[in-house]
Protein backbone atom coordinates (compact mmCIF):
# COMPACT_ATOMS: atom_id res chain seq x y z
CA UNK A 1 0.00 0.00 0.00
CA UNK A 2 1.37 3.59 -0.83
CA UNK A 3 0.26 5.13 1.78
CA UNK A 4 -0.74 9.10 1.73
CA UNK A 5 -3.54 8.21 4.12
CA UNK A 6 -2.31 10.89 7.33
CA UNK A 7 -1.55 14.53 6.36
CA UNK A 8 2.17 13.35 7.11
CA UNK A 9 1.55 11.82 3.29
CA UNK A 10 4.98 9.96 3.36
CA UNK A 11 4.14 8.07 -0.18
CA UNK A 12 6.06 4.81 1.46
CA UNK A 13 4.80 1.08 0.42
CA UNK A 14 4.38 -0.26 4.07
CA UNK A 15 4.61 -3.68 3.03
CA UNK A 16 8.43 -2.86 2.74
CA UNK A 17 9.46 0.59 3.92
CA UNK A 18 7.85 2.07 7.75
CA UNK A 19 6.11 6.01 6.90
CA UNK A 20 6.71 8.50 9.88
CA UNK A 21 4.13 6.26 11.88
CA UNK A 22 6.40 3.52 12.14
CA UNK A 23 3.01 1.20 11.20
CA UNK A 24 3.13 -2.09 8.77
CA UNK A 25 0.71 -2.46 6.06
CA UNK A 26 -1.44 -5.32 7.81
CA UNK A 27 -3.54 -4.11 11.00
CA UNK A 28 -0.85 -4.35 13.76
CA UNK A 29 -2.44 -4.10 17.42
CA UNK A 30 -0.93 -4.21 21.10
CA UNK A 31 -3.98 -5.05 23.25
CA UNK A 32 -7.59 -5.44 22.92
CA UNK A 33 -9.49 -5.13 26.26
CA UNK A 34 -12.75 -3.53 28.18
CA UNK A 35 -11.61 0.06 29.65
CA UNK A 36 -13.29 1.93 32.36
CA UNK A 37 -11.47 5.27 31.96
CA UNK A 38 -12.47 7.25 29.55
CA UNK A 39 -15.03 9.61 29.78
CA UNK A 40 -18.13 8.64 31.83
CA UNK A 41 -20.21 8.71 29.09
CA UNK A 42 -17.91 6.60 27.09
CA UNK A 43 -16.92 3.79 29.47
CA UNK A 44 -20.65 3.61 31.79
CA UNK A 45 -20.53 0.63 33.80
CA UNK A 46 -19.76 -1.99 31.15
CA UNK A 47 -16.45 -0.38 30.22
CA UNK A 48 -15.56 0.88 26.54
CA UNK A 49 -14.05 -1.95 24.42
CA UNK A 50 -10.88 -0.92 23.30
CA UNK A 51 -8.28 -1.82 20.14
CA UNK A 52 -5.25 -0.21 20.57
CA UNK A 53 -3.29 0.10 16.88
CA UNK A 54 0.38 0.11 17.04
CA UNK A 55 1.92 3.52 15.55
CA UNK A 56 1.12 7.03 15.39
CA UNK A 57 1.24 9.76 12.87
CA UNK A 58 2.61 11.68 15.73
CA UNK A 59 5.68 12.73 18.04
CA UNK A 60 3.88 13.68 21.29
CA UNK A 61 7.45 14.04 23.72
CA UNK A 62 4.76 13.07 27.18
CA UNK A 63 2.98 10.19 25.15
CA UNK A 64 2.19 7.59 27.82
CA UNK A 65 1.58 4.89 25.40
CA UNK A 66 5.34 5.40 23.69
CA UNK A 67 5.96 1.98 23.83
CA UNK A 68 2.47 1.41 20.92
CA UNK A 69 2.76 4.71 19.33
CA UNK A 70 6.83 3.93 18.10
CA UNK A 71 5.42 0.12 16.96
CA UNK A 72 7.83 -1.61 19.60
CA UNK A 73 5.21 -3.77 21.22
CA UNK A 74 2.66 -5.30 18.69
CA UNK A 75 1.14 -8.23 16.46
CA UNK A 76 -0.12 -7.77 12.84
CA UNK A 77 -3.36 -9.47 12.14
CA UNK A 78 -5.67 -9.53 9.29
CA UNK A 79 -8.52 -7.63 8.29
CA UNK A 80 -10.61 -10.46 9.01
CA UNK A 81 -9.09 -11.19 12.35
CA UNK A 82 -9.97 -7.31 12.88
CA UNK A 83 -13.69 -8.00 12.14
CA UNK A 84 -13.61 -11.27 14.72
CA UNK A 85 -12.55 -8.98 17.31
CA UNK A 86 -15.09 -6.51 16.89
CA UNK A 87 -17.62 -9.41 17.40
CA UNK A 88 -15.78 -10.19 20.36
CA UNK A 89 -16.08 -7.28 21.81
CA UNK A 90 -19.41 -6.89 21.31
CA UNK A 91 -20.51 -10.18 22.84
CA UNK A 92 -18.54 -9.36 26.32
CA UNK A 93 -21.32 -6.97 26.70
CA UNK A 94 -19.06 -3.37 26.25
CA UNK A 95 -20.68 -0.04 25.58
CA UNK A 96 -18.90 0.60 22.77
CA UNK A 97 -16.30 -0.41 20.29
CA UNK A 98 -13.28 2.26 20.88
CA UNK A 99 -10.99 2.46 17.86
CA UNK A 100 -7.84 3.78 19.86
CA UNK A 101 -4.94 6.16 17.45
CA UNK A 102 -6.74 4.50 14.14
CA UNK A 103 -5.86 7.62 11.94
CA UNK A 104 -2.88 5.30 9.66
CA UNK A 105 -5.42 2.36 9.58
CA UNK A 106 -8.76 3.51 8.33
CA UNK A 107 -9.11 1.98 4.75
CA UNK A 108 -8.54 -1.43 6.93
CA UNK A 109 -11.18 -0.67 9.60
CA UNK A 110 -13.15 0.43 6.71
CA UNK A 111 -13.14 -2.79 5.32
CA UNK A 112 -13.09 -4.69 8.72
CA UNK A 113 -16.42 -2.89 9.82
CA UNK A 114 -17.95 -3.84 6.31
CA UNK A 115 -17.36 -7.58 7.05
CA UNK A 116 -19.18 -6.86 10.53
CA UNK A 117 -20.84 -4.48 11.67
CA UNK A 118 -21.06 -4.35 15.40
CA UNK A 119 -24.95 -3.26 16.68
CA UNK A 120 -23.17 -0.83 19.29
CA UNK A 121 -21.19 2.27 18.81
CA UNK A 122 -18.18 2.53 17.08
CA UNK A 123 -15.87 5.45 18.51
CA UNK A 124 -12.98 6.91 16.42
CA UNK A 125 -9.91 7.61 19.65
CA UNK A 126 -7.91 10.34 17.79
CA UNK A 127 -4.80 12.53 18.13
CA UNK A 128 -7.37 14.80 15.41
CA UNK A 129 -4.32 15.09 13.32
CA UNK A 130 -6.43 13.42 10.49
CA UNK A 131 -6.63 14.49 7.06
CA UNK A 132 -10.17 15.26 6.05
CA UNK A 133 -10.15 12.97 3.31
CA UNK A 134 -9.94 10.27 5.76
CA UNK A 135 -12.67 11.52 7.98
CA UNK A 136 -15.11 11.72 5.04
CA UNK A 137 -14.33 8.41 4.25
CA UNK A 138 -15.33 7.26 7.50
CA UNK A 139 -18.93 9.14 7.38
CA UNK A 140 -21.33 6.47 7.82
CA UNK A 141 -19.16 4.13 9.63
CA UNK A 142 -18.47 6.35 12.68
CA UNK A 143 -21.19 7.03 15.49
CA UNK A 144 -18.68 8.86 18.20
CA UNK A 145 -15.87 10.83 16.95
CA UNK A 146 -13.54 11.06 20.46
CA UNK A 147 -11.01 13.95 18.85
CA UNK A 148 -7.76 15.57 20.76
CA UNK A 149 -7.45 19.46 20.49
CA UNK A 150 -3.79 19.78 21.79
CA UNK A 151 -2.68 22.99 20.51
CA UNK A 152 -3.28 26.41 18.90
CA UNK A 153 -0.05 27.34 18.79
CA UNK A 154 2.16 26.10 16.02
CA UNK A 155 5.23 26.30 17.80
CA UNK A 156 4.43 24.12 20.75
CA UNK A 157 2.68 21.73 18.09
CA UNK A 158 6.14 21.23 16.40
CA UNK A 159 7.76 20.95 19.52
CA UNK A 160 5.65 18.58 21.84
CA UNK A 161 4.19 16.30 18.77
CA UNK A 162 6.84 16.85 15.34
CA UNK A 163 3.59 18.84 13.45
CA UNK A 164 3.79 22.63 13.09
CA UNK A 165 0.62 22.15 11.23
CA UNK A 166 -1.00 20.29 13.66
CA UNK A 167 -4.12 23.26 14.47
CA UNK A 168 -4.70 23.93 10.93
CA UNK A 169 -4.98 19.91 10.21
CA UNK A 170 -7.06 19.23 13.40
CA UNK A 171 -9.43 22.14 13.09
CA UNK A 172 -10.45 21.34 9.82
CA UNK A 173 -10.93 17.33 10.43
CA UNK A 174 -13.15 18.22 13.59
CA UNK A 175 -15.53 20.45 11.63
CA UNK A 176 -15.87 17.33 9.05
CA UNK A 177 -16.56 15.35 12.34
CA UNK A 178 -19.09 17.91 13.27
CA UNK A 179 -20.69 18.37 10.05
CA UNK A 180 -21.46 14.59 10.11
CA UNK A 181 -22.59 14.24 13.19
CA UNK A 182 -23.97 17.58 13.99
CA UNK A 183 -26.24 16.26 17.40
CA UNK A 184 -25.06 14.46 20.54
CA UNK A 185 -27.52 11.47 21.01
CA UNK A 186 -27.14 9.42 24.71
CA UNK A 187 -29.26 6.11 25.62
CA UNK A 188 -31.26 6.10 28.63
CA UNK A 189 -28.32 5.71 31.23
CA UNK A 190 -26.59 8.90 29.76
CA UNK A 191 -23.98 6.73 27.44
CA UNK A 192 -23.51 8.35 24.39
CA UNK A 193 -24.45 6.81 21.08
CA UNK A 194 -23.66 9.86 18.66
CA UNK A 195 -21.77 12.59 18.38
CA UNK A 196 -18.32 14.06 19.23
CA UNK A 197 -16.64 14.58 22.12
CA UNK A 198 -13.20 17.48 22.42
CA UNK A 199 -10.26 16.63 24.72
CA UNK A 200 -8.18 18.78 25.56
CA UNK A 201 -5.13 18.19 27.60
CA UNK A 202 -3.61 21.30 30.11
CA UNK A 203 0.00 21.03 29.78
CA UNK A 204 2.31 22.56 32.62
CA UNK A 205 3.47 26.41 31.71
CA UNK A 206 0.84 26.75 28.77
CA UNK A 207 -2.52 27.61 29.84
CA UNK A 208 -2.40 30.36 27.52
CA UNK A 209 -2.83 28.14 24.52
CA UNK A 210 -5.64 26.23 26.60
CA UNK A 211 -7.51 29.09 26.51
CA UNK A 212 -7.23 29.60 23.00
CA UNK A 213 -8.42 26.02 22.59
CA UNK A 214 -11.31 26.69 24.69
CA UNK A 215 -12.20 29.94 22.25
CA UNK A 216 -11.96 28.53 19.56
CA UNK A 217 -14.14 25.30 20.38
CA UNK A 218 -16.45 28.16 21.76
CA UNK A 219 -16.80 29.60 18.41
CA UNK A 220 -17.00 26.71 16.27
CA UNK A 221 -18.11 23.66 18.35
CA UNK A 222 -19.88 24.76 20.70
CA UNK A 223 -22.63 22.01 21.01
CA UNK A 224 -19.53 19.11 21.16
CA UNK A 225 -19.16 17.83 24.71
CA UNK A 226 -15.39 19.01 25.57
CA UNK A 227 -13.62 17.06 28.15
CA UNK A 228 -10.51 19.03 30.10
CA UNK A 229 -8.14 17.11 31.46
CA UNK A 230 -5.85 17.65 34.15
CA UNK A 231 -3.68 14.32 34.29
CA UNK A 232 -0.68 15.21 32.07
CA UNK A 233 2.19 13.90 34.19
CA UNK A 234 6.02 13.98 32.91
CA UNK A 235 6.55 10.59 30.99
CA UNK A 236 8.47 9.64 28.12
CA UNK A 237 10.93 12.67 26.95
CA UNK A 238 8.94 15.20 28.49
CA UNK A 239 11.28 13.79 32.13
CA UNK A 240 13.97 15.78 30.47
CA UNK A 241 12.02 18.67 29.19
CA UNK A 242 12.57 21.46 31.41
CA UNK A 243 9.33 23.14 30.29
CA UNK A 244 7.20 20.56 31.25
CA UNK A 245 9.24 18.35 33.11
CA UNK A 246 6.24 18.72 36.27
CA UNK A 247 2.71 18.04 36.52
CA UNK A 248 0.05 20.90 36.80
CA UNK A 249 -0.13 23.44 39.44
CA UNK A 250 -3.65 23.86 40.73
CA UNK A 251 -3.95 27.40 40.05
CA UNK A 252 -2.84 26.63 36.13
CA UNK A 253 -6.20 23.91 36.10
CA UNK A 254 -8.55 26.38 37.64
CA UNK A 255 -7.70 29.54 35.02
CA UNK A 256 -8.62 27.06 32.14
CA UNK A 257 -12.04 25.72 33.84
CA UNK A 258 -12.84 29.33 35.27
CA UNK A 259 -12.32 30.03 31.43
CA UNK A 260 -13.94 27.21 30.49
CA UNK A 261 -16.83 28.46 32.39
CA UNK A 262 -16.59 31.92 31.53
CA UNK A 263 -17.22 31.27 27.96
CA UNK A 264 -20.72 29.57 28.65
CA UNK A 265 -19.44 26.20 27.49
CA UNK A 266 -22.05 23.95 28.85
CA UNK A 267 -21.53 20.91 27.84
CA UNK A 268 -17.76 18.91 29.24
CA UNK A 269 -15.89 16.72 31.90
CA UNK A 270 -13.22 17.96 33.82
CA UNK A 271 -10.50 16.18 36.09
CA UNK A 272 -9.29 16.09 39.42
CA UNK A 273 -5.67 17.07 40.08
CA UNK A 274 -5.11 13.81 41.39
CA UNK A 275 -5.79 11.99 37.97
CA UNK A 276 -2.15 13.34 37.67
CA UNK A 277 -0.57 9.58 37.85
CA UNK A 278 0.93 6.78 34.95
CA UNK A 279 -1.97 4.46 36.92
CA UNK A 280 -4.07 4.92 33.82
CA UNK A 281 -1.30 3.15 31.77
CA UNK A 282 -2.65 0.14 30.43
CA UNK A 283 -0.48 -3.14 30.24
CA UNK A 284 0.09 -3.47 26.80
CA UNK A 285 0.55 -7.46 26.80
CA UNK A 286 -1.41 -8.40 23.44
CA UNK A 287 -4.19 -9.36 25.59
CA UNK A 288 -7.66 -9.99 23.25
CA UNK A 289 -5.45 -9.54 20.18
CA UNK A 290 -5.56 -13.62 19.57
CA UNK A 291 -7.73 -15.30 21.71
CA UNK A 292 -11.47 -14.19 22.14
CA UNK A 293 -11.65 -11.91 25.48
CA UNK A 294 -13.94 -13.30 28.15
CA UNK A 295 -17.53 -11.45 29.48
Amino acid sequence: MICTSCPRRCNVDRSKYKGYCRAPDNVMLAKVSKHYWEEPCISGTKGSGTIFFCGCNLRCVYCQNSQVSNAIIGKEISVTRLAEIFKELENSGVHNINLVTPSHYVDKIIEALNIYRPQIPIVYNTSGYDSVENIKKLEGYIDIYLTDLKYVDANLSEKYSGAKNYFDVASVAIKEMIKQIPNNAFDDNGIMQKGVIIRHLVLPGHTNDSIKVLEWIKDNAPNCVISVMSQYTPYYKAKDIESINRKLKPLEYKRVIAKFQSLGLANGYMQELSSSTTDYIPDFDLSGVTKCITK
